[in-house]
């Protein structure tokens, strides 16, 4: 393990958490990396749809091999623990350091992706590589939609082999993944004034650990949302209950962790919110003891109250569709043993105004899986009286077996390490597949350090592991 050169990595990985770059608001990581371009004599380009290129020559000797293209997101998953007062546009993040991790404090990290972006930096950096021709490839909006890469530029990269740098799990080479599919409940609702003799209380699900809804879907960790419509479900029928206001999640690729609702029943009843609270407490402590720590906490509080509840027969009509709502895995692979196939994530609730807005997102390797699913989540909405709408869909990246850059990358990590890696499809969304779009002939590759706890504030980067990678990444850019 080359330390010294590793710590050109975590040199560029700390200027990196000081950045503010949540999805769709990468405009400072990308003056950033404009800058760094020029600093360092580089040529940099931004296309149409705010992707960066930044362009470095063959070294000396190497000047017959191909382009290589090197690639990562600059945006980033912005989670927060409960209580923890941060700015995502401004606000650096704070890590620390755990035995052999890096993490941060009560929030994301963000080395999905800022690690591969710390790679790539410290391979353009580098006066001692001995690399082809390199095209480093940063992408906007990844995380909500594949946006940069669907989008990106044609005929701008000039490389036909591409490593992409958004793996989690050092040793483990990605040779394909799921696509994705989102579907959105919209329902509007009518209001009328509360009754005087009603008690409100807020009702609150906390204490999950959420988590990527393609990786950690088969997991069996609690969603919010299901959990808080499945305890509104059993209140409403101990007692008159009306909604006036629910909210939970707030990302389609993360398990919502986090859910709310500030309900109306008879002051009667208050005794039997709070009990049926402690019941179904105890019961989903035991279900979820292998998979959330014991700690998921429904907790019913009194509450000042709401001029105005939901109509009756709108609240049953929305509990019904978040008790029916399918979430988790949906069918298993039957070509590749422990892989799902295809899922789907009841991701978010919100109220806009009059409407009630429920998000959920599919994931599958099969165009024809991925709309089966979506369509079974809109026939919920729909029997619910929702507008449903599809957008945002992506497609999958099918495996290249007899890949070549596959085959070296192999190579490269047995001369290294000593044993062979392992080569797998994943449950995930990667830009892979998008790129094949407009870049028919790309031979593809994803690999990473090890990473844990994406998309929630438990994320964490193993240290050792993003040594290794980068002596790999090296030794493949020389080589490849």
């Amino acid at each position: 393990m080359n330390t010294q050169k590793a710590s050109e990595v975590w040199a560029e990985f700390d200027n990196i958490t000081k950045i503010g770059r949540p999805s769709k608001k990468e405009g400072k990581i990308r003056e950033n990396l404009i800058n760094w371009a020029k600093s360092h004599g580089l040529e940099s380009e931004t296309d149409e749809a705010g992707n960066v290129i930044i362009r470095k020559g063959a070294a000396e000797g190497q000047e017959g091999r191909q382009s290589l293209a090197l690639q990562a997101h600059m945006d980033m998953v912005c989670e927060k623990d409960e209580g923890v007062n941060h700015d995502w546009e401004n606000d650096p993040i704070k890590t620390k350091i755990e035995g052999e991790w890096l993490t941060a404090e009560g929030t994301t990290l963000g080395a999905d992706d800022g690690i591969g972006i710390a790679m790539a930096l410290a391979i353009l950096k580098s006066g001692d590589i001995k690399n082809g021709a390199l095209e480093c490839l940063f992408t906007v909006d990844e995380e909500t939609g594949l946006y940069g890469a669907t989008n990106i530029r044609e005929n701008w990269l000039k490389s036909k082999t591409l490593i992409n740098l958004d793996s989690e799990e050092e040793g483990e080479f990605c040779i394909g993944c799921a696509g994705g599919r989102d579907t959105i409940g919209e329902l509007k609702f009518e209001t009328e004034a509360a009754g005087a003799s009603m008690y409100f209380c807020q009702v609150t699900v906390s204490g999950l650990v959420g988590g990527h809804s393609g990786e950690c879907i088969n997991m069996n960790r609690g969603n919010s949302i299901k959990i808080l419509g499945e305890y509104l479900d059993r209140l409403g029928k101990e007692c008159d209950m009306r909604i006036a206001h629910i909210k939970g999640g707030n990302l389609r690729n993360a398990i919502p962790r986090y859910a709310e609702a500030i309900v109306a029943i008879p002051f009667a009843e208050k005794e039997t919110a709070i009990r049926t609270a402690n019941i179904f407490g105890s019961e989903l402590q035991k279900a979820y003891a292998n998979t959330d720590d014991k700690a998921v906490d429904v907790r019913v509080e009194s509450h000042s109250g709401c001029d105005k509840v939901m109509k009756k027969d709108v609240g049953e009509r929305l509990v019904k569709a978040l008790v029916d709502c399918p979430h988790g895995v949906l069918e298993m692979s039957s070509e590749i043993e422990g892989l799902v196939d295809t899922s789907t994530n009841l991701a978010a609730i919100s109220i806009k105004d009059d409407t009630v807005i429920i998000e959920t997102s599919q994931r599958s390797p099969g165009e024809d899986r991925k709309e089966m699913a979506s369509k079974a989540v809109g026939r919920v909405f729909e029997a619910m009286g929702a507008k449903t709408t599809y957008g945002k869909d992506y497609p999958g990246w099918e495996p290249n077996f007899s890949s070549d850059i596959v085959k070296k990358c192999c190579e490269s990590y047995k001369k290294l390490y000593g044993k062979a890696p392992i080569v797998k499809v994943i449950h995930a969304g990667l830009e892979c597949g998008v790129f094949l779009r407009k870049y028919h002939d790309l031979d593809m590759i994803s690999f990473g350090p090890t990473l844990e706890g994406v998309h929630s504030p438990s994320e964490r980067v193993n240290i050792p592991s993003v040594e290794r990678t980068y002596d790999l990444l090296v030794d493949i850019v020389e080589n490849a």
